[in-house]
């Protein structure tokens, strides 16, 4: 039975190359030098790797300014998210809708009882000072994602110090998904991982996966200054989560600095080029600051592109969109141009 709830699924029911839009990954593809360092790993695989992951925690400390012993690393971002709801049980967590699934998932595993805001279209699904309100005593733990997963919308530093402030005052845990705030260029949007800290009813969760074309590699790491939730959520794992090859590659990833200049600004121009591109087919697109772009089309597409082996995101199982959201990835001019003449054809039928 197949209950897979997300994009990049290449393996079910495609007998030809496709055309993948559905997963926001980098469109350079994984650097040469990560694939480089997956192949020199594999003789090291004939043993255990290292259950601490004792040099990558030392690159990402060197490369984010972050203390060691604050960083947990996991296989891929959906592993620390629910080895974290496993180690904290959350009795009553907030969660914004949309979002990325996998956090209401990881609190149904537990139990927890959920209490959802519902982010608004006329606000392009912005999350604004109206949660202030919400975040009251009762609540142990709060979810959010800066960009949010499907909308691309980030929320300002002076709002996520608001809310990580009374999260304090109240006793409550700010979990805040980082995963594509790499791929911002907006100075409002600014990561809390030097504040971290300073606040240890902060998780900041990151992960390689998008940045550097490497999903199935499986890396993530979390940043937290509560050393006993993480020694928690390391018990709540298995012993060696994080393999070799993932290890090497996350140590040489850190090193890709032209690599990932060149991703923002192939990334900075292809999106603008995609919402002016879809705006101009009558799409009503949500302003998109992160590599995907959520937009809502009156013609249904996602099957009907499949016929042209392109793969897009439906939205319609996100809690709190309907049927006629989509998410595509931003890719390179030229798929983004296969795109939309698919679009088109598409269009042109109706």
């Amino acid at each position: 039975m197949d209950f897979y709830a997300h994009g990049g699924n290449i393996y079910t029911g495609h007998k030809t190359p496709v055309l993948d839009f559905s997963a926001n990954i980098n469109p350079l593809g994984m650097p040469k030098q990560v694939k480089q360092a997956v192949i020199h790993s594999l003789d090291a695989c004939a043993h255990y790797p290292d259950p601490h992951c004792k040099e990558l925690t030392a690159a990402l400390s060197k490369h984010y300014s972050i203390h060691k012993e604050h960083i947990l690393c996991g296989n891929g971002a959906a592993d620390l998210i629910i080895r974290f709801a496993l180690a904290q049980k959350p009795k009553h967590a907030l969660v914004t809708a949309p979002a990325f699934s996998e956090y209401e998932h990881a609190l149904r595993l537990v139990n927890s009882r959920i209490s959802f805001i519902t982010l608004r279209a006329e606000n392009h699904f912005a999350v604004t000072e109206e949660l202030l309100p919400l975040l009251t005593p009762d609540l142990d733990t709060v979810f959010l994602c800066s960009p949010n997963n499907p909308t691309g919308q980030t929320i300002p530093a002076g709002l996520l110090k608001q809310i990580l402030h009374i999260c304090r005052q109240h006793g409550t845990v700010l979990f805040l998904d980082e995963c594509f705030l790499p791929f911002v260029t907006d100075s409002s949007a600014q990561s809390l991982l030097p504040v971290c800290a300073d606040y240890p009813n902060l998780f900041v969760l990151r992960a390689f996966t998008k940045q550097y074309a490497m999903a199935g590699l499986r890396l993530g790491f979390g940043v937290c200054s509560n050393k006993a939730l993480l020694r928690n959520m390391h018990r709540c794992g298995q012993p060696w989560s994080v393999s070799v090859p993932a290890q090497q590659a996350g140590v040489a990833a850190l090193q890709c600095s032209a690599y990932w200049k060149q991703s923002l600004a192939l990334i900075d121009t292809e999106r603008a080029f995609l919402m002016q591109a879809l705006q101009q087919r009558h799409m009503q697109v949500t302003p998109a600051k992160a590599n995907y772009i959520l937009f809502y089309s009156p013609v249904p597409l996602e099957q009907k592109l499949k016929a042209h082996h392109i793969l897009i995101r439906s939205c319609e199982n996100f809690r709190g969109l309907k049927k006629g959201y989509y998410r595509i990835a931003v890719r390179t001019h030229a798929e983004n141009l296969m795109l939309l003449d698919a679009i088109d054809r598409i269009l042109q039928e109706v």
